[in-house]
């Protein structure tokens, strides 16, 4: 059984792609994670998720232990089964849905205490409580709990936050050391925090290097700092990491995010957008978004996009999904998150295929070129 290896197959420049094995299935980097909070990615069933191509699934702790709760999910087999999931899900540690919660919130060195958003009622967590939840659930990938930094943050702020979390990852890590046999199968990923200063991101490297992790996320970005902004802490943000494991953008992101952070180095990528996007009626497509609710679909007999494969381009006319769309049909948010999600991982295809065939940066200006056009 194999537990947990990084392999690098190929570079070009900075940009790598390569697989991480795991004993429930092979994940292709660069890649890329639908967000399934709620033992759900919205809209699709699982078999449609994997035919997409995607190679693993992102769960999400916060609301998986509100509801239906993370012992009641091991009781009933693990997430995995629960969800008729069988290849890797990461699942992340609840750090940032709790800090989102804002009043709803009391932060101590001991964790967060917080209040549920569905019926008020009070919880803890904590380092050790998280790695609990992510055990129960069964995830091959579990992330260590960590403070995200609110945005903008001062360095100072920045700094103080920065090393919480590192003082969080050091009890992740013992937590997830003891215990049953999960760390037997799962691997473990911290995070590095640092907001957008440089030195700080380097202490929390450091710190993570010395308490020993499989891969490492970057944390702390998309949270509203732009575009330019995130590019500018990936290029020495990503260096900073382990050439030998996975780098993890964390809540990333849109297309041309998602190029210009490969183009840097990174491996793995989560973000709700192509899920949260097809349930609103914005279409991912090789020209850029499209708004299908605009009345000038109303009659367009052409797919989606001329230029994808998936089943809705190959059956449906953006008619027929403007119509469903603006008659809130259910179909329509199936249709519209089926080709987003085709779309994203054919993204992720071409990507992986460019770097193998050395030419990564052709492919990203010619991609990048028409999508921003």
């Amino acid at each position: 059984m194999t537990r947990f290896s990084f392999a690098i197959a190929e570079t070009d420049g900075a940009a790598r792609t390569g697989a991480i094995a795991m004993h429930r299935g092979e994940i292709r980097t660069p890649a890329f994670m639908p967000v399934g909070t709620a033992a759900t990615v919205k809209a699709m069933k699982p078999e449609g998720v994997r035919a997409t191509g995607a190679d693993i699934i992102l769960g999400n702790t916060y609301h998986l232990v509100l509801r239906p709760g993370a012992e009641r999910v091991a009781r009933l087999g693990g997430l995995h089964k629960f969800m008729n999931w069988g290849r890797p899900i990461l699942t992340d540690s609840g750090g940032f849905q709790v800090m989102s919660l804002g009043e709803l919130t009391k932060k101590t060195e001991e964790g967060v205490r917080f209040k549920s958003h569905l019926d008020g009622s009070s919880h803890m967590l904590s380092p050790e409580r998280s790695i609990e939840i992510q055990r129960l659930l069964g995830a091959d990938i579990v992330m260590a709990f960590d403070e995200c930094t609110p945005f903008p943050a001062t360095e100072a702020q920045a700094d103080a936050s920065m090393k919480r979390s590192m003082r969080w990852a050091r009890r992740s890590r013992d937590a997830f050391d003891v215990g049953d046999n999960h760390a037997a199968r799962a691997a473990l990923f911290g995070i590095q925090q640092g907001s957008m200063f440089r030195d700080v991101r380097q202490r929390s490297t450091d710190a993570l290097l010395d308490i020993g992790f499989d891969g490492h996320a970057i944390g702390g970005l998309a949270v509203g700092e732009g575009h330019e902004a995130m590019c500018g802490v990936l290029d020495y943000a990503v260096a900073m990491l382990p050439t030998d494991k996975p780098r993890y953008l964390m809540g990333v992101g849109k297309p041309d995010d998602i190029v210009e952070a490969v183009r840097r180095g990174i491996d793995m990528f989560d973000c709700v957008l192509p899920t949260r996007s097809g349930r609103t009626g914005q279409a991912f497509a090789a020209d850029g978004p499209i708004n299908l609710r605009n009345a000038r679909f109303a009659e367009d007999q052409g797919p989606i996009d001329e230029t994808c494969a998936c089943p809705t381009c190959a059956s449906y006319s953006r008619a027929y999904v403007h119509h469903l769309v603006r008659s809130g049909e259910i179909l329509g948010a199936m249709l519209m998150t089926e080709h987003n999600l085709w779309f994203y991982q054919a993204l992720m295809q071409g990507l992986r295929d460019a770097i193998a065939g050395q030419r990564f940066d052709v492919y990203a200006a010619s991609f990048l070129e028409r999508y921003r056009s």
